[in-house]
């Protein structure tokens, strides 16, 4: 029977140095790039994130409740502000022409959500107006926007 010859190459069957010709694929990932990336986003939304608030000024109630949980679509915000007069958000409009507005934005919206922020010495009345105005014109889910940090009614009791 035929005897297999196994050659040497006097190593010890390694290979050693680089080979000549062809380039080794990396087998580590670099991620310094990546996380440069994430740091510059970072930073970009710390910055535009308290720039996306409704800029109007109202000195809102403090209440002990929680936060709404939030939508994908752009939240409508309705603001009562201390002199009286009404914003949708950053736009003023007449108490007369308040529904038909709201019912014009609640054709094209596909959320029925809407916030309305109104200044605390703002009579309770007029504010009841104001969400009979916006049920009226469309929209059943109205969130109140309060500041948190306010006081509760158990601080007493207990």
């Amino acid at each position: 029977m035929g005897a297999a010859v196994q050659q040497s190459s006097g190593n010890g069957g390694r290979r050693r140095g680089r080979r000549r010709g062809r380039s080794q694929p990396m087998a580590e990932i670099n991620v310094t790039p990546f996380v440069d990336v994430m740091l510059v986003l970072l930073i970009i939304f710390m910055v535009a994130a308290p720039l996306l608030t409704v800029g109007v000024p109202v000195e809102l109630p403090r209440t002990a409740a929680g936060a709404l949980p939030g939508d994908d679509e752009e939240p409508l915000t309705v603001t009562i502000t201390a002199d009286g007069r009404v914003q949708i958000q950053t736009t003023d409009v007449a108490r007369e022409d308040l529904i038909g507005r709201l019912r014009a934005i609640a054709a094209e919206r596909s959320s029925n959500r809407v916030f309305l922020r109104a200044d605390g010495s703002i009579p309770y009345a007029q504010v009841m107006q104001i969400m009979g105005a916006l049920n009226a014109g469309g929209f059943s889910n109205v969130g109140l926007v309060t500041d948190t940090g306010g006081p509760t009614l158990d601080e007493g009791g207990e």
